[in-house]
């Protein structure tokens, strides 16, 4: 092989990659009916790390009138026929639904990696400022559950 060939299969790879860079990604949205049930509210569409629709998701209308440990929280919300969500579902409920919530943080379903020494910490979201943080199971927040559909 050549310096000759070599160039020309690197303008020839050029030449793909600028034909891939300029293909469009088409999004295909097909019309749905959700059923909101009464105190639900519509938080949005959850979309993969490629923009595909993975689900649609509803804030229940449930609240926990107590804080809970995150264990406790797992089960109220799947008491309530939900679950907790997770970090990207709580930025959504937080862009869509805010007004709809109390403010402070909140367990969301996701655990944070364990520590060194075995202490287990879970994600929280600040309904009031959006932030979220790693906070220790075994501390109380409030809870609200969300179920996909």
């Amino acid at each position: 092989m050549n310096i000759e060939t070599i160039k020309a299969k690197q303008a020839e790879l050029e030449k793909l990659i600028e034909q891939l860079q300029s293909q469009t990604t088409i999004i295909k949205i097909n019309p749905i009916t959700i059923e909101l049930h009464p105190g639900e509210h519509y938080a949005g569409a959850v979309l993969d790390a490629d923009g595909n629709h993975l689900h649609d998701l509803i804030l229940l209308p449930k609240r926990h009138g107590k804080h809970l440990t995150w264990k406790a929280a797992l089960d109220w919300a799947e008491e309530v026929g939900g679950a907790l969500p997770t970090r990207q579902e709580q930025s959504l409920i937080f862009a869509n639904c805010k007004m709809h919530l109390e403010g402070g943080c909140h367990w969301s379903c996701e655990e944070y990696e364990e520590y060194e020494d075995k202490t287990f910490y879970a994600w929280g979201c600040n309904f009031r400022s959006g932030e979220q943080d790693r906070i220790h199971t075994s501390y109380e927040l409030p809870a609200v559950a969300v179920r996909r559909v």
